[in-house]
């Protein structure tokens, strides 16, 4: 006799048992709206807004229980009859502009807007300045012709080539 159905059997009853008692009070668990176009207006909202674990995703398309949580909660807001600028508000009072995958110009996120700008400024002035540096450090031409010598030097380098490598007058 084959254990294998029977075992198949009981793995269906469990596994259907666990999906018939699965908490449908649970916050990570997605609610969507009965209305379809409330739903849609819903969904194009929460792609605004920024999964606050994943950073770099809208909840839209993140997968953390915080995402699934903040969907749920514009959805209630949005059946509530809040508008998006409210919802919005309330968000970034609780999370603050962070949450917005696109943050008002304003004086607190001043820095967020120009601070790209500035370390853009600051690499290519860094730049400059070593070229300059560089520049001023090396003369015009330096390096492709020999300096001249003066007198004594020149008089000394003929005595040294006249005299043999080891010092003594050679025989010319």
């Amino acid at each position: 006799m084959k254990a294998w159905p029977w075992l198949l059997a009981i793995l269906a009853l469990v596994l259907n048992a666990h999906i018939a008692l699965a908490d449908v009070t649970d916050p990570t668990r997605d609610k969507p709206l009965a209305d379809p176009a409330q739903e849609a207006r819903a969904r194009a909202f929460m792609h605004e807004i920024r999964c606050v674990v994943c950073q770099s995703q809208a909840i839209d398309e993140s997968d953390a229980e915080i995402a699934a949580q903040l969907r749920n909660a514009i959805r209630e807001q949005m059946a509530a009859g809040k508008n998006e600028d409210e919802i919005r508000d309330y968000l970034v009072a609780r999370y603050g502009d962070f949450v917005l995958l696109k943050p008002p110009f304003k004086s607190s996120t001043l820095l967020l807007w120009v601070g790209p700008f500035v370390l853009v400024a600051i690499g290519f002035g860094v730049m400059l300045l070593q070229r300059r540096r560089k520049a001023n450090a090396t003369p015009e031409g330096a390096g492709l012709a020999p300096p001249e010598l003066s007198e004594s030097e020149r008089a000394r380098v003929n005595r040294l080539l006249a005299e043999g490598p080891d010092g003594s007058r050679g025989a010319s």
